[in-house]
């Protein structure tokens, strides 16, 4: 079996943490807005996001201010307190390796951030591949980032599992082949969005609790 996770609102509770920082970053600047595009921009490398925040703001200064901002509320709580696992991140992980599953992360944060997070938390261990948003040709909802982990793997892809919780994520799941797990974090799914998965999880141990039914045992 193969497995290839998202990484932030799938193994840390980083979305909030980022709208959070938004938050606060508005208010010191006296921006308005801001939040509700970093919503949206929920699932998207940091060059798209940086696109619709650009329209957003209208200048290149008053964005790099907010960025700034935004780096030093993020950076002070992250050497405070870290990032928080989400619900049944360890017990999956451990479960799958056990089982001689394959996993990767498929990820539109950048490679060395992505590796950087999993090693400070201790759990790159448990990953075979790290495919960041910075080594794929597109960014989600295009399935490039889920095809190089896939290929990395040495996995067809429509023996992957893929477990997303954005709907961009999702969306790139789908239109890779594999099969799609999601677990809502800030989002939860439309009709659309159901329809775009195989089934929908409310944690990653109700994922562990179903793949228990299958015989994991690929090497």
């Amino acid at each position: 079996m193969n497995v290839i996770f998202d990484m932030d609102g799938v193994i840390f509770d980083t979305e909030r943490l980022y709208l959070e920082c938004c938050r606060l970053a508005s208010g010191k600047l006296g921006v308005t807005g801001a939040e509700d595009v970093a919503y949206e921009c929920i699932g998207l490398t940091d060059v798209e996001t940086h696109k619709k925040l650009k329209n957003h703001f209208g200048d290149e200064a008053t964005l790099e201010a907010f960025n700034k901002e935004i780096y030093r509320i993020f950076v002070e709580h992250y050497e405070k307190y870290g990032l928080t696992i989400k619900e049944g991140v360890v017990e999956l992980l451990t479960f799958l390796k056990d089982r001689g599953a394959r996993t990767a992360i498929g990820s539109s944060t950048e490679t060395n951030i992505v590796e950087m997070e999993l090693r400070d938390a201790g759990l790159l261990q448990y990953f075979d591949v790290i495919v960041g948003g910075d080594m794929a040709k597109a960014s989600k909802p295009a399935p490039d980032v889920f095809l190089l982990a896939a290929e990395k793997l040495q996995a067809d892809i429509k023996d992957c599992i893929i477990i997303e919780d954005s709907f961009n994520g999702v969306r790139a799941a789908r239109a890779s082949g594999a099969t799609v797990f999601m677990v809502p974090d800030l989002l939860e799914p439309t009709d659309e969005i159901r329809g775009l998965t195989d089934q929908v999880y409310e944690s990653l141990l109700e994922v562990k609790d179903y793949i228990k039914t299958f015989a994991c045992t690929d090497k």
